[in-house]
């Protein structure tokens, strides 16, 4: 008897290799649970690594005006809008060719787009990411750094405003 009862033992201690369905439920819920945490974070990093690389390339555009205004006899360049993937300072507001050094460039991020508006004695920038979908605004009549824009929808409407 004893030795059946070993014997069984011993074949039932090989069999048991895998785990029971109970354990592996557990894991799944664990793994499902981790998963419901990480996504939503993800996905808030990736929106906030998309607003700084739009208040990045406000910035760029700042040292790049205030570049041309250096070369160029102390006047701000004209207008303009970025292209797909550049705004280029190229002639003044009277309409002159960059006279002291090639025009500037800023170089915008994917899916970023950006308004450069010269008021006179002063200018304005404002940029976005389309993921993003918070506009960064620079306006050199108040000075200091890029902020957020706090009321524009839209960048037409950023550039137009006369309020951070």
């Amino acid at each position: 008897m004893t030795q059946t009862l070993r014997r069984m033992q011993k074949k039932r201690a090989a069999g048991d290799g895998g785990f029971t369905l109970v354990e592996l439920l557990v894991v799944v819920v664990i793994i499902g649970v981790l998963v419901a945490i990480a996504v939503p974070m993800y996905l808030n990093y990736r929106k906030g690594a998309a607003n700084k690389s739009a208040e990045s390339d406000v910035r760029a555009a700042v040292s790049a005006v205030e570049q041309f205004y250096t070369e160029n006899g102390n006047a701000y360049p004209a207008d303009g809008s970025s292209t797909a993937d550049k705004l280029i300072f190229g002639t003044t507001a009277s309409g002159a060719t960059a006279t002291g050094g090639t025009p500037q460039t800023a170089t915008l991020s994917p899916q970023n787009s950006m308004q450069y508006k010269n008021n006179g004695a002063s200018y304005r920038i404002c940029g976005m990411n389309s993921d993003g979908k918070t506009i960064y605004v620079y306006d050199s009549a108040v000075g200091g750094s890029v902020k957020k824009a706090t009321v524009q929808t839209d960048l037409g409407a950023c550039i137009a405003s006369a309020t951070p």
